[in-house]
């Protein structure tokens, strides 16, 4: 064999069924998928509220690497559920050519390129809908009041004068808007501290602006892996065939071996 077929075998591949975009396991899966969103940026949290760092290379660095994680990880995630989808095809297509039936739920859950999306975005949706409402409704934030000095106390007493410093007294308490806010900023904190970080008004609001767009990057890489699928299983089937094409060889190796000893023992001259 030359050297640039074992370099670059042939690559293998098995016919398969397509399903369908939305199967009896997708609502399944997308529950899998948020869940598994959910922990991600807790992690995230975690580790952003660790690292800090007032130097913007490390600070640029750190949080590039965070993110791009993040999308490795769903990409994996995706390409991993894309491989054995195509394997259920595999199957299916077997039994359906062995002239074996076939349910009607068994083809559906096979292997489809839209699939993988469908699923990310249905897992997004309930963090995608408090980004849009926050991207729809946030205004450039403003700083807050202080603490009434102590010198002040005293007129909180006079009629005249309390009403006016009520409302240092009795602050109001969080909106809706501010829960969702403080929601979406912990899915787009890498972002936040990529763009320097949460006093910086003008970017923050720009991120949260963009933040329906930022909290989609997940569920497009999720996307982009299941539709890797197919190549991915073909790799499989590859490393399968290289392997076994090896094990012959080897096979065949070891016999020529075994027989050379044989053969250069011919007959011995007696004295």
């Amino acid at each position: 064999m030359k050297e640039s077929e074992r370099k670059n075998p042939e690559q293998v591949s098995k016919a398969y069924l397509t399903g369908t975009p939305m199967d009896s396991e997708t609502w399944k899966k997308a529950l899998v998928f948020l869940g598994i969103l959910i922990m991600v940026y807790f992690v995230t949290l975690v580790v952003c509220s660790m690292t800090g760092f007032t130097q913007t290379f490390l600070r640029i660095g750190i949080n590039l690497i965070i993110v791009a994680g993040i999308l490795v990880i769903f990409f994996n995630n995706g390409l991993n559920q894309g491989s054995g989808a195509v394997a259920r095809g595999e199957i299916a297509f077997h039994k359906q050519e062995n002239g074996k039936p076939l349910a009607d739920s068994e083809r559906k859950i096979c292997y489809h390129p839209l699939k993988g999306f469908l699923v990310a975005l249905l897992g997004t949706l309930p963090i995608f809908v408090l980004a849009l409402i926050l991207s729809l409704m946030t205004t450039r934030q403003t700083a807050s009041q202080g603490t009434l000095p102590g010198w002040l106390q005293p007129y909180l007493t006079r009629s005249e004068i309390s009403l006016s410093l009520s409302s240092y007294t009795n602050p109001a308490g969080i909106s809706a808007l501010e829960l969702v806010r403080i929601l979406v900023r912990i899915v787009i904190l890498p972002f936040i501290n990529l763009a320097g970080s949460a006093s910086d008004k003008d970017a923050t609001l720009l991120l949260e602006r963009f933040s329906p767009l930022l909290v989609l990057l997940p569920a497009a890489a999720y996307g982009f892996g299941y539709m890797r699928g197919p190549s991915a299983r073909s790799q499989i089937h590859t490393e399968i065939a290289e392997n076994a094409r090896r094990r012959i060889r080897r096979e065949k190796k070891e016999r020529r071996q075994r027989r050379q000893p044989a053969a250069g023992k011919g007959p011995q001259q007696l004295n």
